[in-house]
């Protein structure tokens, strides 16, 4: 009966959890119908709610608002908005933080959450994974000798909260694991575990 139980758990939960983050999802960008007219909305004109409908809406309002600021007129009128924000005294340090972190993580160019290090953290002979966000900047730099960068170490089982460290560049040895791999092993507390690869022979 253990065994069963045990076995129905391992089907189940997993299965629980990605419809609950799914339905999470989901139901928040079902929130952007709420920019349609009252008489668009699905609830009038199909006499019920469609769940999903908003999704669809919100992916599509992503996918125009790119298309239109790729031309020169888009990009202008990006620039004037911004430009506008920027004088808002409170609005502007958000906005301008949030940009910045989101240029440097969704740019095709960009170098953070790229590559999966091991360091010794939270003390010595204590190893844990993160991932390379960058290098040092700002008056930071000028208290630090050497070659410095800034890491993120992920909490588990949620990765979203961290800590944000600064380690010499030799003590951050870089693995050869992908970021999901790393993540899926974070995640997971250790039990996910990714492939054994050999070291090689030098």
């Amino acid at each position: 009966m253990r065994k069963y139980f045990i076995t129905g758990l391992l089907i189940l939960v997993p299965l629980g959890i990605t419809f609950w983050v799914l339905h999470a999802i989901i139901t928040t960008m079902d929130q952007s119908l709420l920019l349609l007219p009252e008489q668009w909305r699905p609830e009038v004109v199909f006499g019920t709610k469609v769940p999903g409908l908003g999704a669809l809406l919100t992916v599509l309002i992503v996918f125009v608002t790119g298309l239109l600021t790729r031309n020169f007129i888009g990009n202008y009128v990006v620039r004037i908005w911004e430009g506008l924000l920027n004088r808002i005294p409170i609005v502007n340090s958000i906005y301008s933080s949030v940009k910045q972190v989101s240029d440097t993580l969704f740019s095709s160019s960009g170098n953070a959450f790229r590559k999966a290090v091991l360091i010794e953290y939270p003390r010595r002979d204590c190893w844990s994974i993160g991932f390379l966000t960058g290098v040092p900047g700002g008056d930071v730099v000028n208290h630090l000798q050497g070659d410095f960068v800034s890491v993120y170490v992920p909490t588990t089982p949620n990765p979203t909260s961290g800590f944000f460290l600064m380690v010499p560049k030799a003590d951050a040895i870089e693995l050869d694991m992908s970021v999901d791999a790393a993540l899926k092993y974070i995640v997971s507390m250790g039990v996910v575990a990714p492939e054994h690869l050999p070291t090689e022979k030098k």
